[in-house]
């Protein structure tokens, strides 16, 4: 970057540059984001005549291009540069741009806090790279979220360079391994990895005088006098696979041989998944509106996880011994439970043998507020003794430990922090979405949202239990370092000022090989392509088609005059994030749109006495009179009511049915269930370019991903699919097969559980035979939590107290 602004400041460039930045002043703003930077510049460009090749390749083009922030002083310009992905540069000019020189993060925080006349000279300072230095991580920006394969690779050099010593390692964490004081895999017999590896020998030659199906039950007595316990397998070829594949692990490690062999070994019994602040239950709940994706996805894991572990037991030969996977989804008992079952301490997850929903309430301080339903917003002061009495109900309802604790969304990570402090315990983090980067200046401007929001509580939740977190699993990989063009919601918290209570000077590693890439599945009993005529229950297709095409009833709006018109299908909450007044105002501006097609909502509520809050009224009204404003009575349907799953994966059939299209058109998305639901159904799927989206779709031509900014570039893509249609009638037929190839063969729970429990055991191991200084980090991470979440915390409850 320095000898690209040495190229403008020395060349002929330098006074577009400075002309661009007196444009930016004249506009009276002094903060400038990068798509308003992006708009100065092509109006610059355009009314000084420059050439076409100016905007894109012209030095100052470049520096544009790569330009994230401007902020304007009177003294200096600043610009947070990101030449490249995960990597962010701070470059102040002088006023008369006499010179520029590269800045700290710290002088940039600074002057976000004089923008906003809210500084103070001496901070807090929150700086996390001590605990990274020396640590290993991952070098390539491409293989962030990749930790899993980056770190099979190190710990295979590591055997290769130092063999004596990391077999001794090797031979000691698969010693300590037992289940409720059962020893697994190795005993007394055998003392030493030098040992180890000598009885491997002896063991595959008895067992290769034996038939390949024998089980294991038939020998477990001539092993275990070799000093091998239950766990290497449940037959003769199986147990000689694993104990071949640790052979070779031994004598030539490779990272494949030892990905297989990490899979087999039996690690894993009990597994906790916390989602705490949604209604968190099965019969007619699923959440509320901001956690229905939530619920569904713990619900679907549980599952899943279930599945996978019996699977692994089996196989292990451990199914003989008793043991069973147990798996449990932590949540809050609520008193006030509407007439759900959010109330029953215990309920179990249906289709699973042993996996259930554990409710503990939380402590009542003030019952009018913790008997009922709590905002996301507002659930922070409940979460440490919540967590207190969590632990005793899990340690009661497992008779034991868990082997692993998997947290979802900031306040379920945050318990995940304590209690596996607590219980020494591998800590898995799941995000979902994180606010800060969805509320544009949400951190900068905290002191003025934290009454509704309590950004300031939240915030340090999640730079807490991030670091703390032996593991991260993300659903794209922009989720952690963005694209090209856009910053990751992980990079977010790289560095940030929450002006007069701390400064983030280096909040997070995103080259770190905790963060995993493990996207999630789809419930194919209920979505599953419209064209698999012999699933679907006849009676329920002509229920659905009714209820989105014909069906009158207070909670849908509007009649279509022409019901044969191609349909587009839209289902998100009533949030001005999921943007459906952006879909509707597109639709009513576009004639061709309407002329073509009909446009079909589905979302939960209809009329704003329903909204639970202000945004919902003010999207719901925005909603009515875009309708009446653009006359699209008889071309819209807008069904405003919750409809049971399996309802909602035959919709998604029943538009394909018509040849319909599906459109998510969310200003921003972190991922996209309803996107995976929409692609597996069979529907073509068009969907934001701001978010997760981008990687589940991943065309090439990028004629599925939307602008929700740009209505008319929107319908104009909408449109030439329509053409394309019309003009091949083999068309949306294609597009409808490789969309619902794609999402069964990459995002499906059964890869989803294999790769989670493998980095379980990974990091496991990982933090056995080399801890990281997490002794001090998780030091340092308490502090946090005591002195400043607590506060934090304590100030909300003194509000819900009446105080």
């Amino acid at each position: 970057m320095y000898e690209l602004l040495q190229a403008i400041f020395n060349g002929d460039e330098k006074d577009a540059l400075h002309q661009l930045i007196y444009a930016l002043s004249a506009s009276g703003k002094r903060y400038f984001l990068r798509n308003e930077i992006l708009l100065f510049f092509a109006d610059y460009c355009d009314q000084s005549q420059k050439p076409a090749y100016f905007y894109y390749s012209s030095s100052v083009g470049k520096l544009i291009h790569y330009t994230h922030e401007i902020i304007l002083e009177e003294e200096n310009t600043w610009l947070v540069v990101r030449p490249r992905i995960a990597n962010q540069e701070v470059w102040k000019l002088t006023a008369n741009f006499s010179r520029f020189e590269q800045m700290t993060p710290q002088a940039l925080l600074d002057v976000r806090d004089r923008l906003v006349n809210r500084y103070q000279p001496h901070i807090l300072e929150i700086d996390l790279q001590p605990f990274y230095e020396g640590s290993s991580r991952v070098d390539d920006a491409r293989n962030i979220g990749q930790g899993l394969a980056f770190l099979n690779r190190y710990l295979c050099n590591q055997l290769l360079s130092d063999p004596q010593y990391w077999v001794e390692m090797l031979f000691q964490a698969l010693r300590r391994l037992q289940y409720n004081d059962i020893r697994l895999l190795l005993n007394d017999r055998i003392p030493s990895g030098i040992q180890l590896a000598k009885q491997i020998k002896q063991a595959l030659k008895l067992l290769s005088k034996r038939s390949p199906n024998e089980p294991y039950e038939k020998f477990r007595f001539d092993l275990q006098q070799l000093g091998f316990e239950p766990g290497w397998g449940n037959t003769t070829a199986r147990i000689s696979e694993t104990l071949e594949l640790l052979d070779r692990l031994i004598y030539s490690p490779e990272p494949a041989i030892l990905e297989t062999f990490v899979a087999r070994v039996p690690a894993v019994f009990r597994v906790v998944l916390i989602s705490i602040h949604g209604w968190v239950g099965q019969e007619d709940v699923l959440g509320r509106d901001e956690t229905l994706g939530q619920v569904i996805y713990v619900l679907e894991q549980a599952r899943s996880l279930e599945n996978k572990l019996c699977e692994e037991i089996k196989l292990a030969g451990l199914d003989l011994l008793g043991i069973k996977p147990h798996v449990i989804i932590l949540t809050r008992l609520i008193p006030n439970c509407e007439g759900t079952f959010c109330n029953l301490r215990l309920e179990k997850v249906q289709d699973t043998e042993n996996a259930w929903i554990l409710r503990v309430p939380f402590g009542e301080f003030n019952p009018e507020i913790t008997n009922n339903w709590i905002s996301k917003f507002e659930i922070w002061p409940y979460l440490e003794q919540f967590a207190l009495d969590a632990e005793k109900e899990l340690l009661a309802q497992f008779q034991g430990k868990p082997n692993l604790i998997i947290g979802n969304y900031s306040d379920g990570n945050l318990v995940a922090f304590l209690l596996s402090r607590w219980l020494k315990v591998t800590q898995c983090n799941i995000a979902h979405s994180l606010e800060k980067p969805k509320y544009l200046f949400s951190n900068l401007y905290w002191q003025d949202l934290e009454d509704q929001y309590h950004f300031s509580a939240q915030f340090t939740a999640d730079l807490i239990s991030m670091n703390a977190a032996d593991f991260i699993i993300t659903s794209s990989y922009q989720e952690i370092v963005g694209t090209p063009d856009t910053i990751g919601q992980y990079e977010s918290y790289k560095w940030f000022t929450m002006p007069q209570l701390y400064h983030v000077v280096d909040g997070i590693d995103l080259f770190s090989p905790k963060f995993n890439l493990v996207p999630p599945g789809i419930n194919e009993n209920i979505f599953f392509p419209y064209s698999q005529k012999e699933k679907r229950d006849f009676n329920l297709r002509t229920q659905v088609h009714d209820l989105l095409f014909n069906r009158e009833d207070p909670q849908i709006f509007g009649h279509l005059d022409h019901p044969n018109k191609r349909p587009i299908f839209a289902f998100a909450p009533i949030t001005s994030v999921k943007n459906l007044t952006g879909l509707a105002e597109c639709f009513g501006k576009s004639q061709a749109l309407q002329e073509r097609c009909n446009l079909i909502l589905l979302s939960s509520k209809l009329h704003p006495d329903e909204a639970t809050n202000l945004e919902e009224v003010e999207e719901i009204q925005k909603l009515h009179e875009i309708i009446d404003q653009y006359h699209l009575y008889g071309k819209i349907r807008w069904v405003g009511m919750r409809i049971p799953s399996s309802d909602l994966g035959e919709a998604y059939r029943v538009v394909a049915d018509s040849q319909g299209i599906y459109v998510h058109f969310a200003r921003f998305e972190s991922f996209g269930r309803s996107i995976l639901e929409a692609m597996i159904s069979g529907l073509p799927s068009f969907a934001t370019q701001f978010g997760g989206s981008l990687e589940i779709i991943e065309n090439q031509e990028n004629g599925f991903n939307l602008n929700p900014m740009d209505l008319e570039g929107t319908a104009k893509k909408i449109l030439d699919f329509l053409d394309q249609c019309d003009t091949d009638a083999e068309y949306w037929h294609e597009v409808s097969e490789w969309m619902s190839q794609r999402i069964h063969h990459k995002y499906n729970w059964h890869l989803h559980s294999n790769q989670l429990l493998l980095l379980a055991k990974i990091f496991s191991f990982w933090n056995f035979v080399a801890p990281e200084n997490n002794e001090a980090r998780d030091r340092y991470m308490e502090t946090l939590f005591h002195l400043i979440y607590k506060p934090r915390a304590e100030k909300i409850l003194e509000k819900h107290m009446g105080g």
